[in-house]
């Protein structure tokens, strides 16, 4: 059986456990382990191990990323998982779980100069690199190894040496025949591994619980347990008319990622489908009166975002969080596509009124979508004549903040109002 080690890149058609070169144990083999090509890479508990780098005195503490006791978990690191905190997770939940942890506001702005590093080393592996979130990426090494005179498997090793060399950060690496197999590889040997999934995953598939698969979450996991499928050998089984019957339409696609089937290509120009802004308050709000000037600081925000990027917003989508961790989503066209916050505003205020009945929210987000090219953006109409005007006030407002601070200029419409006392 071919083995490899990741330590020096001793290469055998036979299986060692530890290296007979340098001695190391980090060895992996496989029967196909020279013959696969896609593989999916994930950076170890990504926005911690960033923080842990750069303060070293917290390497053996559980560190959490995150934001106040109302926010929720960014990042844990695997010490602090060890005490069962988990991404997403309310923060209050987390420090109950682990009292002692070190936690550490998100810096974005240093997380996406980290993870250009890494992408940087990716894309002189292979142009076939297609980013799927700020730390995990999905690559095609075929007919690279001629470049690196080495088989993909040799090459990402020394990837990911070249990483914990020169970013000081870790990266576990999933190596299979196509996407869904790598990914659910790189999950099998974390943190800093390197899983191999070859002809073998449909036996090893067909025994695993049917919330492994990607895209099967906890709602869609209990539907499919009450309808008697806990393993996805039993969904894999149904030939494609069963599928749709017991599935919809998306039971047939269901049914061929049960049994590890996947002929999604590596893109490295992946589509943005939506672009938005959320903030978690301090204290729950109630009133539409309360929630509105965050909402259109969000606006702002999600204008700025659109023209970064150069998009402009078919429509708006208000997310609302309830104190119950209900999550409340509304969906608004526009007559017209648009990057102007007020406009943005416009649009979902309605949405905001036939929420803002009592409940008491946690959190409120505007997002874009569907999203259309920037140039469609705010374009002269004669049923607005206003529009012009708008679309030169905002460009004057965001240049004065470039030039002065953030805070230059600030809307009447996004200050914090005072909250009622003893119900006045």
């Amino acid at each position: 059986m071919p083995a490899l080690c990741r330590d020096c890149d001793m290469a055998a058609e036979q299986r060692f456990s530890r290296c007979p070169s340098c001695g190391s144990r980090r060895v992996v083999a496989h029967p196909e382990l020279f013959a696969l090509s896609v593989a999916h890479v994930d950076c170890d508990a990504f926005y911690a191990s960033v923080e842990k780098r750069d303060r070293p005195e917290l390497a053996t503490k559980p560190v959490i990323v995150g934001g106040g006791k109302r926010g929720v978990v960014s990042a844990a690191c695997y010490v602090a998982r060890t005490r069962g905190v988990r991404s997403a997770m309310p923060m209050f939940k987390a420090l109950a779980a682990c009292p002692d942890a070190v936690v550490i506001k998100p810096d974005m702005a240093k997380y996406v100069a980290v993870a250009r590093e890494v992408r940087a080393l990716m894309e002189a592996l292979t142009p076939l690199v297609q980013p799927l979130s700020i730390d995990e990426a999905v690559l095609d090494l075929a007919g690279t190894e001629a470049l690196h005179r080495a088989p993909p498997a040799v090459t990402l090793a020394r990837f990911a040496r070249a990483v914990e060399r020169d970013i000081r950060i870790t990266v576990s690496i999933g190596l299979a025949r196509n996407r869904l197999l790598a990914k659910l590889a790189a999950e099998r040997d974390k943190p800093r591994g390197f899983a191999v999934l070859g002809a073998e995953a449909v036996h090893w598939l067909a025994d695993q619980p049917v919330s492994l698969l990607p895209g099967v979450g906890p709602a869609f996991a209990r539907k499919l347990n009450a309808a008697g499928f806990t393993r996805l050998g039993q969904i894999a089984a149904l030939d494609p008319r069963e599928a749709a019957r017991r599935f919809g339409e998306e039971g047939p696609a269901l049914a061929a990622r049960a049994r590890g089937e996947d002929a999604r290509r590596v893109s490295p120009d992946r589509e943005t489908k939506s672009i938005s802004a959320e903030t978690t308050f301090d204290t729950d709000l109630r009133l539409q009166a309360e929630l509105e000037a965050p909402l259109w600081r969000l606006c702002e925000k999600l204008a700025r975002r659109l023209k970064e990027q150069d998009f402009a917003a078919g429509g708006v989508v208000l997310k609302l969080k309830t104190a119950g961790f209900e999550v409340r989503s509304r969906h608004a066209r526009l007559a017209q596509p648009t990057r102007l916050p007020e406009t943005l505003f416009r649009a979902a205020q309605p949405l905001l009124a036939k929420e803002a009945t009592g409940t008491a929210f946690r959190l409120i987000g505007i997002g874009a979508q569907p999203l259309v090219p920037g140039e469609q953006a705010d374009l002269p109409d004669l049923a607005d004549p206003d529009a012009g005007r708008r679309a030169a006030k905002w460009n004057a407002v965001e240049a004065l903040r470039r030039k002065f601070g953030a805070g230059a200029v600030v809307s009447g419409r996004g200050l914090e109002r005072k909250r009622p006392v003893n119900g006045s």
